[in-house]
């Protein structure tokens, strides 16, 4: 091959791996911004809903009788206290999209993101 061949090549794969980076990046931005910042926490504690809280309502809420506290802000939930031994639910992190949770087993209590701007019935089977 020529040396005006080659650059060609070059170029093109430049210009090939450019377009696929921009597409992996467009991808990552619809995929991050599919939060469901209009949803809600949902807290269980022993398996029975106790609380529901909007994303979007900024807080910090005492949960369990105190035993764990969550805090919301900006669209998303964290565990920030927990008074269990390995503090695993403080780990956890942010939730903010639906289906995600965080789960605190000594003291039997879940935070779950679900989603929707009203909650309700998703399906009526006649």
């Amino acid at each position: 091959m020529n040396s005006a061949g080659n650059k060609n090549r070059l170029r093109n794969d430049l210009i090939l791996i450019l377009g696929l980076l921009i597409l992996a990046g467009a991808f990552w931005l619809l995929v991050s911004s599919r939060g469901a910042k209009d949803g809600f926490v949902v807290v269980r504690v022993d398996g029975v809903e106790t609380e529901r809280h909007a994303l979007t309502e900024n807080g910090t809420y005492p949960l369990n009788g105190g035993t764990n506290v969550l805090v919301i802000r900006d669209g998303a939930a964290w565990m920030e206290e927990a008074d269990c031994p390995d503090k695993i639910c403080i780990s956890q992190g942010r939730i903010s999209r639906e289906g995600q949770a965080i789960i605190c087993l000594p003291n039997r209590v879940t935070v779950t993101v679900v989603g929707g701007s009203q909650p309700g019935v998703d399906i009526v089977v006649g």
